[in-house]
């Protein structure tokens, strides 16, 4: 039985402004109609597999479990970790829940936002790497690089495995410099890391407990005391903060003697950077990648990404234009690893941007913050047919809400009342209230705030169906 891992983990700043830390890559559809982590589950598609395991950080559990119900993937487990301890622990905490459903699962291992292109050529090797899987060996799968990449890791192949296309690991080796890396693919034997793996979950225990018995104890004490809280697993908070954060490579597969590697060439980009992403985008006859509005006049070798707004480009070469509903970024395609330099300055000075986009999903719908001032700030609230909010209350802010389309259940204070389109309630400070949708369209209204403090944590909750948060 093979069960996908899917670590939907990330910080969201390298491809800021259209990821954030709330909102990072796996979650956005930087290709076509998908998610990333979409396109990872819909590349599992002709490959026999039970339900996914997915792990996320608290964050960004609804929005997970949004995109999993959109892809069909009702039934997938999702971990949610209390804090980030990496790769290791992450998995090991996938292959206690997958020893449960079957003691012989196998786990192939993912990340949700990885860029695979050739889905057959991937398709294929997951299901040549099985019977080594099957019978003890711990598989990654070695990207057959196509340049003396300096921002990935490298794997050097050792002996043949026989009667397969695959090799025993001699070493996984650090990001080089340019000559090292010039010099790697000159050999012809090394493969670039790309973070993916296929093993039986009880052997990748067995071998974590063996060299990391402080990282498989701690694992083991956060998901023997689980609690279930709708689509998700909680994990014990406190054994799991105790546990040391490692990555799987330098916990496990730098220190057995099991691992194997599989050589893979199908277009695979972890898009780590704005340039990453362009290398890997279609482009027009002058080197531009362009999505939404945009006009470009003597552009050449650009990325130019407009969510929103008119984006016009004259005269230029090798940058990258990303416009979003708060944010612009304008950068030299040769510059774009700094961006993470722009992301800690907007951290520091305590704005928004960094962490939420103007446009923020919640588990029943989204709302977007269209204006503010000193002591209001205006909303556009939508939610989905059947959604309901939390009943709450405000200490420092009054409430106006007008109801664009659709209808809207008010409970306000004791009264509850149902408004359509172009009909409004006035909720006073201190009222109780909650906003329903109980029809078969989305709701769309305009919430105006006033008072003398705005924050989202201005909220006591009386009743809430969506659990925590």
């Amino acid at each position: 039985m093979l069960i996908p891992v899917i670590m939907a983990g990330g910080s969201g700043s390298r491809l800021w402004p259209l990821s954030r830390q709330a909102y990072p890559k796996q979650f956005l559809n930087l290709q076509g109609s998908n998610t990333m982590l979409q396109d990872t589950l819909n590349r599992l598609g002709t490959i026999e597999h039970e339900a996914p395991v997915v792990i996320c950080n608290e964050e960004h559990r609804f929005t997970v479990a949004e995109q999993l119900r959109l892809n069909g993937n009702d039934q997938s487990d999702i971990i949610l970790e209390p804090v980030g301890r990496n790769t290791a622990p992450a998995v090991a905490l996938a292959a206690f829940v997958a020893l449960k459903r079957n003691p012989e699962s196998l786990m192939l291992v993912l990340a949700a936002d990885h860029v695979i292109k050739d889905s057959e050529a991937f398709t294929n090797v997951v299901q040549s790497a099985q019977p080594l899987a099957q019978e003890g060996l711990l598989v990654t799968f070695g990207i057959v690089p196509t340049a003396p990449e300096t921002g990935y890791g490298y794997i050097k192949t050792g002996e043949p495995i026989s009667d397969t296309s695959s090799y025993l690991v001699n070493e996984f080796v650090e990001k080089p410099n340019l000559e090292t890396a010039e010099n790697y693919l000159k050999s012809g034997n090394y493969l670039w890391n790309s973070g993916m793996f296929l093993f039986k979950a009880s052997r990748y225990l067995e071998e974590l407990k063996l060299y990391r018995p402080d990282i498989y104890q701690a694992c083991e004490d956060a998901i023997s005391n689980t609690e279930n809280d709708l689509d998700f697993i909680r994990i014990d908070t406190l054994a799991f903060e105790a546990c040391p954060s490692e990555s799987i490579d330098y916990a496990v597969m730098e220190k057995t003697d099991r691992a194997a590697v599989i050589p893979l060439d199908c277009g695979w980009s972890d898009v780590g950077s704005w340039s990453a992403l362009w290398e890997v985008s279609e482009r027009d006859d002058s080197g531009n990648s362009s999505k939404g509005d945009v006009i470009k006049i003597d552009t050449t070798n650009s990325y130019l990404h407009s969510t929103e707004k008119l984006i016009s480009t004259v005269g230029l070469d090798n940058v990258i234009v990303v416009e979003t509903k708060d944010a612009v970024l304008v950068a030299n395609k040769d510059k774009v690893q700094d961006v993470k330099k722009i992301v800690e300055q907007v951290k520091a000075e305590n704005r928004s941007e960094w962490q939420h986009h103007r446009e923020v999903y919640r588990p029943w719908g989204k709302y977007d913050s269209l204006d503010n001032g000193s002591r209001f700030q205006v909303k556009r609230i939508t939610v989905k047919p059947g959604a309901k909010l939390s009943v709450q209350m405000h200490y420092h802010r009054a409430e106006h809400w007008i109801v664009v389309s659709g209808t809207a259940k008010v409970r306000n204070g004791e009264k509850e009342i149902l408004l359509t389109e172009n009909q409004s309630t006035y909720i006073p400070v201190g009222e109780i209230h909650s906003l329903e949708n109980p029809g078969q369209v989305p709701l769309e209204l305009i919430e105006v705030q006033s008072g003398s403090y705005l924050g989202e944590d201005d909220i006591v909750r009386f009743e809430n169906k969506y659990g925590r948060g």
